[in-house]
């Protein structure tokens, strides 16, 4: 790698001004989405558990509930996004966290299987509000200044994932269904705090003033977004990264469960390491980092330290040794916290004011495709052929993943 720093990024002689009250918004937004996702991490498997007679399938009905949810993210992603562009950030971001206050909700309740998919269908339709929360950061930022504020994005989430799970795990101690309604309170609380705080991002002037019909069609989404050319590589390579990604966080409470016997207060504390990391990461590591990379090589790095923790995640599993499991989530966290931003940066920088929502919500949609496939295949695998296998799928498919990314620069794309 070059150590010279990139044109892209550059020291401004003046950084334009950021409305300071939308990016409170934006940081405390992404804040509580993560305290309302990781809550419920722990307590899944256990949820799932009554309904199972037979828990060899266990760990199939679990990625079976996270592949429903991805599914209804991947047709409601562009529809969302494309709406944005339309009628603005503010109204669809709080109808997507109205709906997964709901999804949460009735997960809980419970008390059939079918119960349990109908809560993470609803919480998938609406699940579009993190592809919006991107766009409205774009909206909000000038280009040269988004990698470093997706960076604090990133550090802001770890901070939600740290106090998530912990609490998740320490809340099932009155009952499994508990962490399910505390992210119904929590994301009903952002959707509070945004309606009387959250001001608009996108100008009226900016908007999309018709949405054609291929917009709303997540097939056709998909393919126009992969015919752009500084786009392409970027989503293939990706998409390689989260069919794995998707895959281990949807095992990765069973996982847990079934070699190390960890309780849902563990299998809590384990889930905030990727929140430390995302901390540790964007407040000491990616500063340095940007100073002297360009964010397809600090995406490379995080690639390259995925690998390493889905090899230490098998070997675990292979000897039954949980400290190579922590040491795996340590790696594994810290290169899931420098991928993130940097892929978001060169995606925003290669999109136009009013095309954010649409690229955005398109990078949801191919997120969660990767996120619907993942899953189904990590638990036929994970049956199948052990829990190490779904681990061995992840060095396999990113290290096809890199040379796809490591061309991006040598055939032009996303240059300025």
């Amino acid at each position: 790698m070059s150590t010279s720093k990139p044109a892209d990024n550059q020291d401004q002689p003046s950084e334009p001004k950021v409305d300071k009250h939308a990016l409170i918004f934006g940081l405390i937004s992404v804040f509580l989405c993560g305290i309302g996702f990781s809550i419920i991490a722990p307590v899944v498997p256990f949820l799932v558990q009554p309904y199972i007679s037979d828990p060899g399938k266990q760990a199939v009905m679990i990625t079976l509930l996270t592949s429903v949810y991805a599914a209804c993210l991947f047709c409601s992603a562009p529809v969302l996004g494309a709406l944005s562009d339309k009628y603005g950030r503010r109204l669809l971001l709080l109808l997507c966290l109205l709906g997964s206050a709901a999804g949460y909700f009735i997960f809980g309740l419970g008390g059939a299987l079918w119960v349990l998919f109908a809560g993470r269908i609803i919480e998938g339709i609406t699940g579009g509000s993190i592809g919006t929360i991107f766009a409205y950061f774009a909206d909000i930022l000038p280009p040269e200044q988004r990698t470093k504020y997706f960076g604090w994005v990133s550090a802001v989430v770890g901070a939600g994932t740290i106090i998530g799970p912990s609490m998740g795990g320490l809340l099932a101690k009155f009952g499994y269904s508990v962490p399910m309604y505390a992210g119904a309170a929590v994301t009903l609380l952002n959707v509070g705090y945004g309606f009387l705080f959250m001001p608009e991002s996108l100008e009226k002037s900016k908007r999309l003033k018709v949405i054609p019909l291929v917009r709303l069609n997540p097939f056709s989404q998909l393919a126009n977004l992969l015919t752009m050319k500084n786009l392409n590589r970027l989503f293939v390579s990706a998409f390689l990264l989260w069919i794995p990604n998707g895959s281990f966080q949807a095992i990765f409470s069973q996982f847990t469960l079934d070699n190390f016997s960890w309780k849902p207060v563990i299998i809590g504390l384990m889930f905030s390491i990727m929140g430390l990391q995302d901390i540790l990461s964007q407040g000491f590591i990616m500063p340095k980092l940007l100073k002297r990379y360009s964010d397809r090589q600090i995406a490379l790095l995080g690639m390259v330290s995925e690998i390493v923790g889905y090899v230490l995640f098998a070997l675990s599993a292979l000897f039954a040794f949980y400290p190579l499991f922590i040491a795996g989530m340590f790696i594994f966290g810290f290169g899931d916290s420098v991928f993130g931003p940097s892929f978001n940066g060169m995606l925003s920088k290669s999109a136009a004011a009013g095309e954010q929502g649409r690229v955005q919500g398109g990078s949801q949609s191919i997120q969660a495709l990767a996120r619907m496939i993942g899953p189904l295949v990590g638990g036929q695998l994970y049956v199948s052929l052990g829990p190490a296998a779904p681990a061995f799928m992840g060095v396999i498919l990113i290290g096809a993943a890199i040379p796809v990314l490591y061309t991006i620069n040598r055939a032009g794309a996303l240059s300025k």
